[in-house]
């Protein structure tokens, strides 16, 4: 028996685009799973305590610039509350990544998109429209 690997080796395979899209896929999908439930489960606990505990939510996850402290102890919060705005945005973009590399997975169930160039291409510009999205998105909610 010669003396080979019997699965393919790193040095084998060629980086590709596509396998950037399917390591963001997995990504994005884990980041979800739990960042977006812990944030889903705070929001219904805010949202089931009352008023005063929404409004305690809404300023810890998306609190306003101009109202942060940077003095003293209120930098942690401050720090914190700005952790937490970026949470918000980055599950947007995980969502909007997992959706974009799910709709080229599903174009590739039906058989379309095999093509090296076609795949090549998809896998380029899904995680650069997940971005476009995912600008487009807060920019309405921010601007309109």
């Amino acid at each position: 028996m010669t003396n080979r690997p019997l699965s393919p080796h790193l040095s084998i395979w060629k980086w590709g685009p596509h396998m950037l899209v399917s390591i963001l896929h997995r990504v994005s999908g884990d980041g979800m799973a739990i960042a977006g439930l812990a944030m889903l489960l705070w929001w219904l606990g805010a949202l089931a305590s009352g008023p005063d505990a929404y409004a305690l939510f809404q300023s810890w996850v998306w609190a306003d610039f101009g109202a942060l402290s940077f003095a003293g102890i209120d930098i942690l919060y401050s720090i914190l509350k700005i952790i937490l705005k970026l949470v918000v945005i980055g599950l947007s973009w995980a969502f909007f990544t997992h959706f974009c590399s799910g709709m080229r997975h599903f174009v590739l169930d039906i058989g379309a998109g095999y093509e090296l160039d076609a795949n090549r291409m998809w896998s380029i510009a899904s995680p650069i429209i997940a971005i476009l999205l995912t600008a487009a998105f807060w920019a309405a909610v921010l601007f309109l």
